[in-house]
């Protein structure tokens, strides 16, 4: 069976404008609706884990590669969706989380990862080998020492992917992502002024790189298994800015893909771009829009929205107070936030509730904080929500309740604020 993005590059040869977004999360609520919205729309549905998400220690999230691989199977099962819609990716798989190592060590991390992933049964393997670790010299990694490791890696994920295909024939062959500037997960940690879009040299110094090392390391028929390099188009965000996507600034770097029609780029932090943007990105080679915090973000949207009415609809009482409740894990568990946000204790504040980095999605699965929100949910059901209060809180939501698209049920209200988000990747990709 042909790879569902192999698929993809094979109708952008023929010219057809067409992408896929990257759904990066391990919120099982945001989980949920992306596996729905997937079975709604009969079609391939992406869905990554990042390296400090899930690893062979557990990540932050505690869950093994086959874990979450498992997990993401069994929700599809439930809803009927097809085994062969569900893609599973592994992002920034490499050093990321060793970088304190020197490089034996992170290397021998690195590999045990990647083979995880790959003989768990994921396809979609980003190959992150561009961050230092303790013993390199200091200055840039060089497009070498990159793809050396990101080859180690390669090899690894193969070693994976044939013992799995020993226990499940016809298991699907991975696919591969490369790059070496690779914006860090999860949005820029500081305030930026501008963003240097990669330039045509580097990227095609990466291509020619990575095929020569291929080629030196044996495994030079690997290329063919490359479908995106990963590069830095312009698109960020931070704590309250995001730097939409400029075409005439990334026009240059997208025209040398015509020299390299095997591949596409992948656009990594995409997150609150406009739709006109993620249009425009994929009409322009980034055909793979990777997304992650912000679509936790508008699931925290929706539930503060759904908090603020059960102030006004429930008994003190008897008030889930789940704001206040994240609030408070937040600040008992700082470790998730407290190098990311910066300011007075007012700023902080605000950032931990609405940051665009979205700190709180580390949060939001944390057991005080899951029954915070299956308490409000049950409020709102014996309290309902008036449709004029609903306009007033969500109004973009009010509308699918109104129009019957949407039923008057709190949790399918606060799965819209993530819909509201997929809507836009949903059309970016969408073949004319």
């Amino acid at each position: 069976m042909k790879h569902p993005i192999q698929e993809m590059m094979d109708r952008r040869r023929q010219g057809k404008t067409c992408g896929i977004p990257s759904y990066c999360t391990a919120n099982p609520l945001v989980l949920e609706i992306i596996l729905k919205r997937a079975k709604l729309l009969n079609t391939p549905v992406l869905i990554e884990a990042t390296a400090n998400q899930v690893n062979q220690y557990g990540g932050y999230t505690g869950m093994l590669p086959r874990d979450f691989h498992e997990m993401i199977q069994q929700v599809a099962k439930e809803i009927n969706l097809p085994e062969h819609l569900v893609i599973l990716g592994g992002d920034h798989l490499g050093p990321l989380t060793w970088q304190t190592l020197p490089e034996q060590e992170a290397m021998e991390k690195s590999i045990e990862l990647v083979y995880q992933y790959a003989r768990a049964g994921f396809t979609k393997i980003h190959l992150d080998t561009s961050m230092k670790v303790a013993d390199d010299p200091e200055g840039l990694l060089s497009t070498e020492t990159i793809a050396r490791r990101g080859a180690k890696l390669y090899k690894a994920a193969m070693k994976g992917y044939e013992e799995l295909l020993a226990e499940k024939p016809g298991a699907m062959h991975p696919v591969f992502i490369i790059g070496s500037e690779v914006p860090i997960p999860g949005g820029a940690q500081e305030t930026e002024d501008s963003l240097a879009v990669t330039s045509p040299a580097a990227f095609r110094d990466t291509i020619a790189t990575y095929k020569r090392i291929f080629e030196e390391s044996g495994v030079g028929e690997g290329w063919n298994d490359v479908v995106a390099v990963v590069v830095q188009p312009g698109v960020e965000f931070g704590d309250d800015q995001v730097f939409l996507y400029n075409h005439q600034a990334a026009r240059e770097l997208c025209a040398a893909l015509a020299d390299y029609p095997e591949v596409c780029f992948e656009g990594h932090s995409t997150d609150y771009q406009s739709a006109a943007c993620l249009k425009s990105m994929v009409r322009d080679g980034i055909a793979i829009l990777k997304v992650g915090p912000a679509l936790t973000f508008g699931l925290r949207e929706s539930l503060f929205a759904l908090s603020f009415m059960e102030k006004e609809l429930v008994p003190e009482h008897q008030r889930a107070n789940f704001i206040e409740t994240l609030e408070n894990v937040m600040l008992a568990k700082p470790d998730n936030w407290q190098k990311h946000y910066h300011g007075d204790e007012k700023q902080l504040t605000l950032a931990r509730r609405y940051s665009f980095s979205d700190r709180a999605r580390y949060y939001i699965g944390q057991p005080e904080v899951t029954k915070s929100i299956d308490k409000l949910f049950a409020n709102l059901r014996e309290y309902p929500i008036p449709m004029n209060m609903l306009h007033q809180y969500l109004p973009a939501t009010y509308a699918k309740v109104r129009d019957g698209i949407l039923p008057l049920e709190p949790k399918e209200l606060a799965l819209d604020g993530v819909t509201n988000f997929m809507l836009d990747y949903e059309q970016a990709v969408k073949e004319p």
